[in-house]
């Protein structure tokens, strides 16, 4: 199994420490201890995720056209891989097509990435991991690079929702390049209210802080629900931690106070409207939007893009 390492766990230690204090947690915390790599396998298999596989694989059944700009040779990076299941769905399609395939699956989760090599190794299919920050533009370039254009990029589970995403489609859009295509998928705003903020989320967002010793009766996770005014139609689920006590929250080498009361900003979530995702995509990031698919139970949708 080869992983190339562009972000160490020794950056990664240092800025958990950094983080605490600024009581602000970045996503990659979300899928580096055990605790939260469970925590997101146990999300990702909620049974209310599988309108997202079902994009994929209706997208899988379109796989000769999707890779008509590709001759010979197909690289795949797909950025925020995880565990590479998703990626999978299609994956396992699109080997039997022609074109010789390697797959390079990007991530800042070590134990993550190696289930992702794991996976698509299973296949037969060549594997390269990056272990990468992709809220970094130089980690996406350097991601992106692994690989000669044509290639095709994949961001698959809403990553794009994990990050601002004015600021990170400009940025994939930056790397994309002549005949290359950029598949990803949303999670779409549901007008009927409900939000997303089941046990399995709660878990989610607070597995960092677990992993650090902090108790689940220490505290509570609160959500927010409010729209960002940047986009019509763009919402944010923003969760955060606020102790009922004063806490010693200790991390690799360093103890950080924090007094009752207090909030440590956990994860965010971006949600779109059809119409928002497609302004994100073509107006703000300046792409082409050469087909989409939107999941049977309307929760997510799935865009094909280039320049």
């Amino acid at each position: 199994m080869k992983i190339d390492v562009v972000l160490t766990e020794a950056e990664i230690v240092q800025e958990l420490t950094e983080a605490v204090e600024a009581r602000d947690l970045p996503e990659k915390f979300f899928y580096w201890s055990p605790l939260a790599v469970r925590a997101w396998l146990a999300r990702a298999a909620d049974p209310a995720s599988g309108g997202l596989h079902r994009c994929w694989k209706e997208l899988a059944t379109k796989a000769k056209w999707l890779l008509e700009p590709f001759a010979g040779r197909l690289p795949v990076i797909s950025f925020g891989a995880g565990d590479g299941s998703t990626d999978r769905v299609l994956l396992d399609v699109v080997r039997y097509a022609g074109p010789e395939l390697k797959y390079y699956p990007v991530d800042a989760s070590q134990a993550l990435l190696e289930m992702a090599c794991a996976g698509a190794e299973d296949l037969d299919i060549e594997t390269a991991g990056i272990k990468a920050d992709i809220s970094s533009p130089m980690h996406l370039v350097f991601a992106s690079d692994a690989a000669e254009s044509p290639k095709l990029l994949l961001m698959s589970g809403n990553t794009m929702g994990g990050f601002d995403p004015l600021d990170h489609i400009k940025h994939m859009a930056q790397i994309l390049h002549g005949d290359d295509r950029l598949v990803l998928d949303a999670e779409i705003y549901q007008t009927n209210g409900s939000e997303p903020h089941g046990d399995a989320l709660r878990q989610f967002a607070f597995a960092p802080l677990a992993a650090l010793g902090v108790s689940a009766d220490e505290g509570e996770v609160h959500f927010e629900h409010k729209r960002d005014k940047s986009i019509a139609g763009l919402h944010v689920t923003a969760a955060h931690f606020r102790p009922d006590r004063d806490l010693r929250i200790s991390t690799p080498g360093h103890e950080v106070l924090v007094e009752r009361g207090e909030h440590i900003n956990l994860n965010f979530s971006y949600r779109f409207t059809a119409e928002a995702l497609h302004e994100l995509l073509t107006e703000r990031g300046g792409l082409r939007l050469l087909d989409e698919i939107l999941s049977p139970d309307g929760r997510y949708l799935l865009a094909v893009c280039s320049r």
